[in-house]
């Protein structure tokens, strides 16, 4: 399966590391002019770098309107958006205040839904374009240890329906991506959180697949490659029929039959 994105411009929010770099890196790779996305300018050069093909960086906190309008002011159009900023950490559930839930909403929905309402009608209006949440197993399996998490990535699979409808027959599709556990640099301080943090690393991985996340089929976390390529896959022309989909890349970790 060819994929070429050759002429087209992606933005990933949130690409300084982890998901997001390895989303960029493979964009890139498939030919896409990708911008990088973070708040400090010292990371996202280094993000840059790091990638073997067409990149550039703009540093902005998307997560506040000031931040979106820097980034607009610098990338006013793109064909690809992939909404893959988010925060997340373990609170008792009894724990979470007001502010935490504010917070969450506005990194993890109101980015999102900030970004797909700026660039969303220059896609529609030029006839083609992709809008890529990247939720997670959480907004269907609601962690007990991160309740504030989980719900707001199931709001954003939520935006992602909402604006497909809106985008309907523009030659636009806005799906989402749900991701199951991945090896990220974030998540294996968050592992650390919760298992004994004396255990090397291989044995902590699989204490907390064992006692945290026991659906998992693949057993193991994912890497974020594996996450990227699917990304990819939806950023294409080949996933024209695609649309208003929450697209599972999970290990098999929610326990369905549907996507």
């Amino acid at each position: 399966m060819h994929i070429d994105l050759g002429g087209k411009t992606a933005l990933v929010t949130g690409s300084t590391q982890g998901i997001g770099l390895a989303i960029a890196s493979n964009l890139s790779a498939a030919g896409a002019r990708v911008a990088v996305n973070g708040r400090s300018r010292d990371r996202v050069d280094e993000a840059v770098a790091a990638i073997d093909g067409d990149a550039f960086g703009i540093a902005a906190d998307v997560s506040t309107d000031e931040g979106v309008a820097a980034l607009l002011r610098e990338l006013p159009a793109v064909d690809i958006l992939v909404n893959n900023l988010g925060i997340f950490g373990a609170v008792p559930a009894r724990e979470i205040t007001d502010d935490q839930w504010r917070t969450y909403f506005e990194v993890n929905v109101l980015a999102a839904v900030r970004l797909i309402r700026s660039y969303l009608p220059g896609m529609t209006d030029r006839g083609w374009g992709r809008a890529i949440q990247i939720a997670s197993d959480s907004a269907i399996v609601i962690p007990e240890e991160m309740i504030h998490y989980g719900v707001s990535k199931t709001a954003l699979l939520a935006v992602s329906r909402g604006f497909a409808k809106d985008a309907a027959g523009t030659g636009v599709t806005v799906n989402s991506v749900i991701a199951g556990p991945t090896h990220t640099a974030g998540v294996e301080k968050f592992v650390y959180e919760l298992v004994d943090a004396s255990l090397p690393w291989d044995e902590a991985q699989r204490e907390f697949m064992r006692l945290h996340r026991p659906q998992s089929l693949l057993q193991r976390l994912i890497e974020p490659e594996e996450i990227a390529n699917l990304v990819t896959y939806l950023a294409s022309p080949l996933a024209s029929a695609t649309t208003g989909a929450a697209v599972r890349v999970d290990g098999g970790y929610v326990d369905s039959i549907l996507p």
